[in-house]
């Protein structure tokens, strides 16, 4: 084992150019060392997540084949005697930017690295967790995290001001931004509740006119903001709308008029105002660089003659998801036009194709060798699907949650396709649908059954228990799964679970408020106690059934890795409630309806609190004295409470709660009561 001397690799990264002769001893060149350099800051930061944490005495890591046993002491003894740039400062730089913030406080506080060097290491950190990590060691590192982030993710757009954002990261090229509750979903949010995104628009219009990405979820998106992004951002490129409101096509008209370097128009799940489908014949004639394109769920027919044009100039589109105004006759076209997609969403397949038409379909699908998503399939039955068949082996993502098909023809599909990491189905596959999953996709990941019809058990008799554990026997690595059913069992949870004890996601839906075992008639609380004591990596749990405190105990004694817990018609006092807060210490979000939970439930939290990022009581039995007093001993989160007309006076029906940097927003309805 080959051992290199990182103080010489630290003096060699800190003046390449002046010390080139020291490097004679390294097997590789200074770009390998800096790889080093990477590999030893990640680790760093992994481990000191929170300044004045203890540093190990050494460490042993491995680059490019050569391992480098680190001394921590020996090197931060030589960083801080290290000198500075002879060249000074870069004068561009503002007062606080890096290079300036650590040669004015040298004499104070050395920084633990070179300037040049934490800036290359900063540049290679992706994931929020880890930069935010690296902002709280000291000053430095603060100011050096702030000048090299290009990425910006805010969980609740009311958590900070566009105003704070903007004086401390000054070079933001790509925002994700979420607005209302999840809840939203399910029409528990009112309507004009908020999360309006053109407040943030114009300031990032003054601030960021590189910002090239905007990715927004459950936000409220006029036709006035997307012009404004449109007009604003000359080298924008990509637009990811989910479930967001307030838009019509002539929106999009204008992004694709302005926006000449789009590469993603993304738009899931979105409430909009169809007017026409003619917002595709606004690309520019010679455009060419659209990598993704969904509007799968908008309503309106559109213009094809432009959409096929459009498809056919963009060399380089791999997802390609059409509503179901597209025929098969016109699929065939796209898919000709553009046989290296990777996604594809098709159109509905309600229209009568003739033998010949349909082999031509099937060969046209047999052409996409690099397809792995597949999703759409409007009204698909029995007489399609062997058209499909030629692209099936390379899936890993089938999306069938718009096709109603039964278990004999579901399992026909399966049968191709061997290699599906993904599955969404309707509850109409049924037990017998399930247990060919089981059968025929070893390496399924993923699972979601939705239902067909959520309000009407009798005309389907939709999956049970049964089917659940067929997919656990036959697909080990499951690790998310999704579940609607009507009736669940607690033998056979703790069966799946034994089958599949790497869940991270585990979120059953008993249609049936307060279900009990329907063999036993016992409440489901062992269930869910096997849930989170055989699946120790759990961060998402929905539970549902008959439940007793004794699940929220269950959870709050062995989910120590919870991020998000979703609660619905369940529980039997306080406690239960109290035992979650008290007991998971990595829990951000607590969303819950119609419990019993009350004013001791609310209050257990106080602390809680400040290290989540939300919680959302909605039919609880919450009062407003209980509210005033956690935003009064509180004052740095947000308590937000919403009330219907015909509740009492000291009823709070909804409440949400927040940290937030920014203090109450500005733009609350008169029906949010902001304490």
């Amino acid at each position: 084992m080959e051992c290199v001397d990182w103080s010489l690799a630290a003096v060699a990264l800190h003046s390449a150019a002046a010390q080139k002769h020291r490097l004679a001893s390294f097997r590789h060149s200074i770009a390998v060392e800096i790889n080093v350099v990477v590999a030893f800051s990640v680790a760093v930061f992994r481990r000191v997540e929170i300044m004045g944490t203890p540093m190990p005495p050494s460490l042993l890591l491995s680059s490019d084949g050569y391992w480098i046993d680190i001394d921590f002491l020996s090197l931060n003894q030589l960083l801080t005697k290290m000198p500075m740039d002879p060249n000074g400062p870069n004068p561009k730089k503002s007062k606080d930017s890096p290079s300036n913030s650590a040669n004015t406080e040298s004499t104070k506080s050395p920084s633990l690295f070179p300037d040049e060097v934490l800036e290359k290491v900063l540049s290679f950190l992706d994931l929020d967790k880890d930069r935010s990590s690296v902002s709280l060691v000291c000053k430095d590192w603060y100011n050096a995290e702030r000048w090299t982030r290009t990425k910006l993710f805010i969980g609740n757009c009311y958590s900070v001001s566009p105003e704070i954002v903007a004086r401390r990261f000054p070079k933001i090229k790509s925002v994700t931004l979420k607005g209302k509750p999840r809840f939203s979903d399910f029409n528990l949010v009112p309507q004009n509740w908020g999360a309006d995104v053109h407040y943030w628009l114009v300031m990032f219009a003054n601030v960021y006119p590189f910002l090239e990405e905007l990715r927004l979820k459950r936000m409220t998106v006029s036709n006035e903001s997307l012009e404004l992004l449109a007009t604003s951002f000359p080298g924008f490129k990509a637009l990811s709308l989910m479930s967001c409101d307030g838009f019509s096509t002539d929106g999009l008209k204008a992004i694709a008029t302005h926006c000449r370097n789009l590469i993603e128009l993304d738009i899931q799940d979105t409430d909009t105002d169809d007017f026409c489908g003619g917002w595709l014949s606004c690309f520019p004639e010679n455009f060419g660089s659209l990598e993704v394109l969904n509007f799968a769920t908008l309503d309106s027919e559109v213009n094809f003659d432009a959409l096929e044009r459009l498809v056919s100039q963009c060399k380089s589109l791999r997802v390609l998801k059409v509503n179901k105004s597209i025929t098969l006759e016109q699929l065939q076209r796209l898919l000709l036009r553009a046989p290296q997609l990777m996604e594809l969403g098709t159109g509905s397949f309600q229209q009568e194709l003739l033998p010949g038409q349909l082999g031509d379909l099937g060969s046209a699908f047999g052409n996409c060798k690099n397809l792995r998503t597949l999703s759409g399939l409007w009204e698909v039955t029995s007489i399609y699907l062997p058209v499909l068949y030629a692209a099936c082996a390379s899936l890993t993502f089938l999306n069938m949650s718009y096709a109603a098909l039964r278990s004999v023809e579901f399992g026909s599909l399966l049968a191709h396709c061997p290699n599906l990491r993904r599955l969404w189905v309707l509850d109409t596959v049924e037990d017998k649908g399930l247990e060919a999953v089981g059968s025929c996709c070893p390496l399924l990941e993923e699972l979601r059954v939705f239902p067909a019809d959520p309000y009407e058990q009798h005309l389907h008799r939709g999956v049970t228990e049964s089917g659940f554990v067929a997919v656990s026997r036959g697909c080990s690595k499951l690790h998310y799964v999704l579940y609607f059913c009507w009736q669940m069992t607690n033998a056979a949870v703790a069966t799946i679970v034994q089958n599949c004890p790497n869940f991270t996601h585990f979120r059953l839906c008993i249609m049936n408020p307060g279900r009990a075992d329907y063999l036993t008639n016992e409440p489901m609380d062992e269930a869910f106690g096997a849930v989170v004591k055989n699946c120790t990596k759990l961060q998402r749990l929905s539970v549902s059934g008959l439940l007793t405190d004794l699940t929220f105990e269950y959870i709050g004694k062995y989910a120590k890795n919870l991020d998000t817990l979703s609660v619905a018609f369940a529980g039997s006092s306080d406690r239960g409630m109290q035992c979650v807060l008290e007991g998971c210490p990595k829990l951000r979000k607590l969303e819950i309806r119609d419990c019993p939970f009350g004013n001791a439930a609310l209050l257990s939290g106080l602390e809680k609190y400040e290290t989540m990022r939300s919680l959302w009581m909605s039919s609880c039995n919450v009062k407003i004295n209980a509210c005033q007093r956690l935003a009064r001993e509180m004052p740095r989160l947000n308590v937000e409470v919403m009330k219907d007309k015909e509740s009492d006076d000291n009823g709070a029906d909804k409440v949400y709660v927040y940290r937030s940097v920014a203090g109450p927003r500005r733009d609350a309805p008169p029906f949010v009561l902001t304490l």
